[in-house]
Formats: structure tokens, C-alpha cells, sequence
């Protein structure tokens, strides 16, 4: 019976969180923190990870236990709580488009060849996935989702694997505690898309209700959470993978990633070709390239659908802005900002991952209130030491806030 649970057919949201997540904050932010830090920043993926676990697992239990989105459980805690989330949702999802947006199309200008404008790639990969979605073909992404998943995982395992054999030098694995704005502005940034912006838990509960809808599934919440787990778990594991093969082909190599998105793709898969060789160029080109495109397709579609949501919660059904109508302004604002940052991805990384964990501690606040309500049946209350993991993530997520905003100050 377990095995059936953990069969491939049988994963849903879990998984399509991992693909959500296995994006930027891996493939750009943990492969510079190992060739920048060495494995000195591996206790702040662990650390992160187990921070934020509680209040993304919230997102699959509440959905799956009330039959209702967080969206609407916030509007049952009151108005200002919906408000705050339209606000905060408004204010950066263009720069999180644009972010994953434009590693995708640094990706596409290294694999395809054809141009190496990373505007004009960012503008057909954006009409492309404008299509795609409008077409209902999203569907068949989320099937092959599982299998690029795996496929950059066996890829990122025998990299590793090779760089390890390969490695002549010694390493220290203490770990580092970044000090000066510069170095404590990459830990924020590296922290609040690792795995995923918190705000990911609000589409983490819409696809479980897509799920749950489903009635052969028969997802339920122990389902649920186990689904979530395993995706969960997939996440750290190739966040490991992907800090250690940066910390082993670059630390200390007297090179580091250019700022622009068509140099640092190709530095990234020469990651993978320098310890695979040559011939793995295309699959590990194709498999990274898709990872991006199916994040850049996900968070076009998933930042309009829960802005529509939240619009008609706020409004009446008459008033609310549908979902295509935000996907145009979410796509006319993401080019307008990529023309501004053409030449520097990685401020534009900086700018969108910083954004989002100054905004973490609301979704934290927001989810373990929702959680712990009345609105929650009893049963599927989180347990004390969840409940203890959440006040201790809140904490720490307001903490690491003030100490960043603190280190600018001075």
C-alpha cells in the first residue's frame, strides 16, 4: 500500500511544487553559493528549509481538510488579511516573472543558438507560454514535470558524483556566517527563494484542490501530506547537489558567474559538460532549459489565478478582473522591468528573492493563524511540535528581516 502511495502516478501537488521550486533558487542561487562560499552555506539551505516547512505544509492540510484555497481562509480571518495579500502580491510578482523569465531565456540563448537577445527570447518564451496555457496544454507539462525532475536529479547525482572523483584539492566544510551588506544581502536573497517564495504555498493549495476535485485520486489529507513530503524532500536534496557541484568546479577557482543571462547559462552547463563531457551538452541544456520554462509557465499562470481569486473575494463576481486579463498585465509588466535589467541578472535575482522573504514573515503570520483557527477542523490541527516549529520559523523570519534591514542602515 505504501509503495502505491509513492508510486510516480500517484504524486500530484507535492511534485508540482518541486518543479515550481526547482528553479531559480537552485539551478542560479545555490550553485553561486558554492562557488562563492565553498559548502559554507549549507546550514542556511538546511536551516531555511526546516524554517519554512510548516507554513508550506499548512497549504495541503487546510486545503484538502476544509475543501477551500488559503485565499479563502484568509478572507474568512477578515478583509485586511486579503488586502494585505493583493498588495503584497501585486508588488512583486513582476519581478518574480521577470526573474525566473529571464534565467529561462539566458537558457534558451545558449541551447536554441539563434539569437543571443535576451529580450526577445524573454518575449517568445512569455508568448509561448502565453499560448500554451490559453490552449489548456499545461496539462501535459504537469505529466512530463516528474520526468525532467528526475532526469536533472540523475544529471545533478553523476555530476556530482564525477567532480568528487575528479577533485584533487581539499575542502573545508565549516560553515560561514556572511558578514558586510554585500554578503548578508546575497544570504536574504538566498534564503527567501530557497525552496520556493512563501507565497508558493497560496498555489500549493490551489493545485490541491485541483487535485482533491478529482474524485478517483482520492486525495485526501494524509495523502496529501505524504505527496507533499516527498516533493518537499526532492527539493533540499538537489539544493545539496547543486551548492557542492558549485563549491567543487568553482570555489576558489578565481572565476565567478557573469551578471549576464546568456554568459551565466553558459557557465552553468559547463558545470555539468566540464564533468559529464562534451555529449551531455544537450541533454543537461534540454533538461535545465526545461525545469526553467515549466517555472517561467507555472508562475505566469499561477501569480493571475490567484490575483483573480483574490479580486473576486475582494469584489463581487462582477467586478473581479479575470485571470487572462491579469496574465496580460503580469506579462506586460515583466517585460517593462527585463528592458531595465538586461544587462544584470543577477540584481534582478537579488531585487525579486530579497522581496520575497522581507514579505515571508506575512504568509508565516497569516498561514499559522489560519491553521491553528477555528475555520480548521480540530483533527487536522497542526501537532505541538509543529506548532512549535512555526512560532520558532516566525521568529527567525522576522529576526533574519530586522538584521538585514539593520545591515543597510549601517
Amino acid at each position: 500500500m505504501r509503495s502505491k502511495l509513492l508510486s510516480l502516478k500517484s504524486l500530484g501537488p507535492g511534485l508540482l511544487f518541486a518543479g515550481a521550486a526547482i528553479g531559480v533558487s537552485h539551478l542560479v542561487q545555490s550553485t553561486r553559493a558554492g562557488a562563492d562560499y565553498g559548502f559554507g552555506l549549507i546550514w542556511a539551505l538546511l536551516l531555511i528549509n526546516l524554517v519554512k516547512y510548516p507554513f508550506f505544509q499548512f497549504a495541503p492540510r487546510y486545503t484538502t481538510a476544509t475543501g477551500e484555497t488559503l485565499l479563502d481562509g484568509y478572507n474568512r480571518l477578515g478583509k485586511p488579511l486579503l488586502i494585505v495579500y493583493f498588495i503584497i502580491t501585486f508588488g512583486t510578482m513582476f519581478t518574480i516573472q521577470a526573474a525566473v523569465t529571464i534565467v529561462t531565456a539566458g537558457l534558451a540563448s545558449n541551447l536554441f543558438g539563434l539569437s543571443e537577445d535576451v529580450i526577445l527570447w524573454s518575449c517568445i518564451i512569455t508568448f509561448i507560454s502565453f499560448l500554451i496555457l490559453q490552449i489548456g496544454k499545461y496539462k501535459m507539462l504537469d505529466k512530463l514535470m516528474k520526468y525532467i525532475v528526475i532526469i536533472l536529479t540523475i544529471s545533478c547525482i553523476l555530476a556530482v558524483s564525477i567532480a568528487i572523483y575528479n577533485n584533487q584539492n581539499s575542502y573545508s566544510f565549516a560553515q560561514i556566517l556572511p558578514k558586510g551588506s554585500t554578503e548578508i544581502a546575497f544570504l536574504i536573497a538566498f534564503l527567501g527563494w530557497m525552496p520556493a517564495p512563501l507565497d508558493v504555498s497560496i498555489w500549493q493549495s490551489m493545485w490541491t484542490l485541483e487535485k482533491k476535485k478529482d474524485i478517483k485520486s482520492n486525495y485526501n489529507t494524509k495523502k496529501a501530506l505524504l505527496d507533499f513530503n516527498v516533493g518537499y524532500l526532492g527539493t533540499i536534496f538537489i539544493g545539496v547537489l547543486f551548492i557542492v557541484l558549485g563549491a567543487l568546479v568553482m570555489y576558489k577557482s578565481g572565476n565567478s558567474f557573469d551578471t549576464n543571462a546568456g554568459k551565466f547559462a553558459q557557465q552553468l552547463i559547463s558545470l555539468f559538460t566540464n564533468n559529464l563531457g562534451s555529449g551531455s551538452f544537450y541533454i543537461i541544456s534540454i533538461a535545465a532549459f526545461t525545469t526553467m520554462f515549466s517555472t517561467t509557465i507555472t508562475t505566469l499562470d499561477a501569480s493571475p489565478r490567484v490575483m483573480a481569486k483574490t479580486t473576486e473575494l475582494l469584489f463581487s463576481k462582477s467586478l473581479r478582473i479575470n485571470y487572462v486579463i491579469w496574465m496580460l498585465i503580469l506579462a506586460s509588466g515583466t517585460l517593462l522591468i527585463l528592458t531595465s535589467f538586461i544587462s544584470n541578472m543577477i540584481l534582478l535575482v537579488k531585487i525579486a528573492t530579497i522581496l520575497s522573504f522581507l514579505t515571508a514573515p506575512f504568509f508565516a503570520i497569516a498561514n499559522h493563524l489560519l491553521i491553528t483557527s477555528k475555520h480548521t477542523p480540530k483533527e487536522w490541527h497542526p501537532t505541538l511540535s509543529l506548532k512549535i516549529m512555526s512560532f520558532i520559523g516566525i521568529f527567525f523570519l522576522i529576526g533574519f528581516s530586522f538584521w538585514f534591514l539593520l545591515s543597510i542602515i549601517n
